[in-house]
């Protein structure tokens, strides 16, 4: 999301490779979607769900919100972080931490004033990770924030916090970058085992020198050593994290010895959208196991080389003629898909009425092959949102369904949900909730920030709210087998941004979920799929080597119907699973 300010300043911009525009379309062919006409209200408002149900809400607390104005923006709640039963969740006025034990009642556990937007977190053992942007912040988290235009008080970067003692987190270190850190992502080298690296997104206008030696908001051409065309690289010594400190400032947008080598700013022509040059990232998500890092950078989606995380080099850039703002990305499990949003409007607009194209403000799927990007389709929620409501696409992650390439996402005002981008120009919504607007007459911030798996669940950040905890249900397009398979992959800590490799283990719900999407998409011919289907329910009664003997007999029978499936892939993925279940035995 962009505050007012950076709103003023910003320029969006699209790319070197244009991505061939959609068919315009509106949303307005979806009127009979159970999401529109839902009733207004704070904590009352209308509900609508598909395929999954609103389990759990913590509601936000008094110290993080505006009694008089719901909507106030330094109130804001805003990204989430997760270790064990705790949910970090960040906010422009400081965070909070839930304790979500019982996800039908997540108690929250304490809040932390510390003023400074956009407060995104991460978290890595006893350490937690705050960003700062906003020109109130104090190096003392004090509320009264500055107002002097140059002042050694203010704090603009990263905040690190000790939360050994989670009651009373204490602030160890603030590395103080030129732009802010409107966002940051976590990054973990498995070959470093000393240090931990932040990749830090500035976004806002570079402060001044005075307030920061080395700070400047020129042009390219007029200083090579700008602040601008950069991202910032901390580094965290785990011994000693209060010795954190910026170790390089690459420079991800140049071409040859030109540091503005991408997007220049302006339009495609009649009907595209008018943005500026890239000149910073919004989100950088990284995934570390592959290498790789995929930045939504103002003007251009790119793909980084991190295999040395202080030095990433660019691989790979593409535009859009249909994005008004690069703003995040989210890789599929092998990594040869990427979904990049667009954050037309900003996140403050209400940009999913019925007069809006779903091309705007909507994911673009992109498949990735050695370097290059091509582009697929479009997802945007399909039901149209009133004036009153801001939408436009934001955070989300993988839900891991075997087989599939599955996301959840929040959408602000306009919800959540959750699409299968398997075929990647054709990506279809199988899940959804929402809310009707915080108010009928006027236009209050709120909505789902971000969405994410968690251990089971599905976490979302309620801008004006609180806490939404929601659990997938079976429908036709999703399979409770797919459901119990996708649980199997749990996690100790789960940072925004920070992919890791999803395997699943041997299981007979996985056998079972690719069973189901054969006999979803016809993969195998019915009495095929019905005898499998019997062989694996009466290898699960076996026990011991009369078990081990029955899977891999079915794992071999089943090799042999590849050649005449229509879904080869998946029922390969099959019988490896039937394989590694014998294995496992």
């Amino acid at each position: 999301m962009r505050s007012a300010l950076q709103n003023r300043h910003l320029r969006a911009a699209f790319g070197i490779a244009l991505v061939a525009s959609a068919a315009i379309t509106s949303n307005a062919v979806a009127q009979s979607d159970p999401r529109v006409g839902l009733k207004p209200g704070i904590n009352d408002a209308g509900e609508a769900a598909k395929g999954m149900e609103l389990v759990g809400h913590g509601m936000k607390p008094d110290n993080m919100q505006n009694a008089s104005n719901p909507g106030d923006f330094g109130f804001l709640n805003s990204d989430l972080a997760f270790q064990g039963k705790f949910v970090f969740q960040g906010s422009f006025n400081g965070f909070q931490i839930w304790d979500v034990s019982n996800v039908t009642k997540p108690a929250l556990r304490m809040t932390f004033v510390c003023p400074g937007g956009q407060g995104d977190p991460s978290v890595y053992g006893h350490l937690l990770f705050i960003s700062v942007e906003e020109t109130r912040g104090r190096v003392d988290c004090g509320a009264q924030g500055v107002t002097d235009s140059v002042s050694k008080d203010r704090f603009r970067g990263v905040r690190i916090f000790d939360i050994t003692d989670m009651d009373h987190p204490k602030q160890i270190a603030a590395v103080q970058t030129c732009r802010g850190s409107h966002t940051h992502t976590l990054v973990v080298n498995k070959s470093d085992k000393n240090n931990l690296y932040l990749y830090v997104s500035g976004t806002a206008p570079a402060r001044s020198p005075s307030e920061l030696a080395g700070c400047s908001g020129k042009d390219a051409t007029d200083d090579a050593n700008t602040s601008r065309f950069r991202i910032d690289v901390i580094q965290v010594p785990l011994a000693a994290p209060q010795n954190a400190r910026i170790v390089s400032n690459p420079r991800i947008f140049a071409t040859g010895t030109n540091i503005a080598g991408l997007w220049k700013g302006g339009n495609h022509g009649e009907g595209t959208q008018t943005t500026s040059g890239t000149d910073q990232c919004h989100d950088i998500t990284v995934y570390a196991e592959m290498g790789l890092a995929a930045g939504a950078c103002s003007g251009n989606g790119i793909v980084l080389d991190i295999k040395d995380p202080v030095h990433p080099k660019r691989i790979a850039e593409v535009s859009d003629p249909n994005f008004a703002y690069w703003h995040s990305a989210t890789f599929s499990n092998d990594a040869k898909k990427v979904v990049y949003t667009d954050e037309w409007g900003g996140g403050t607009q209400p940009k999913c009425q019925s007069t809006d194209k779903l091309t705007w403000g909507a994911d673009a799927i992109f498949s990735l092959d050695k370097g290059k990007m091509t582009p697929g389709g479009y997802f945007k929620v399909p039901a149209p949102q009133t004036a009153t409501e801001n939408c436009v696409a934001h955070n989300g992650m993988l839900i891991p369904v075997p087989g599939r390439d599955i996301m959840a996402q929040g959408w602000y005002q306009g919800g959540l949900a959750v699409f299968d981008f398997t075929d990647v120009s054709h990506p279809v919504e199988i899940a959804y909730f929402d809310r009707g607007p915080m108010s009928a007459d006027k236009l209050y911030i709120s909505g789902e920030w971000a969405a994410y798996w968690y251990n089971g669940n599905v976490y979302a950040s309620e801008i004006g709210r609180g806490l939404d905890i929601l659990q997938l249900k079976p429908t036709d397009m999703l399979s409770q087998n797919e459901i119990d398979a996708a649980k199997l992959i749990t996690s100790t800590e789960m940072n925004p941004q920070a992919q890791t490799k999803i395997v699943w283990p041997a299981s007979f719900s996985v056998s079972r979920a690719y069973l189901d999407q054969l006999g979803r998409n016809s993969g195998l011919a019915s009495d095929k799929a019905s005898k499998i289907t019997a062989d694996l329910d009466a290898a699960e009664k076996l026990s011991g080597g009369a078990q081990k003997s029955a899977l891999n007999k079915l794992a071999s029978s089943i090799q042999g119907e590849v050649k005449g499936a229509s879904d080869q892939a998946r029922v390969r993925a099959l019988a490896e699973s039937v394989k590694k279940l014998a294995e496992s035995k």
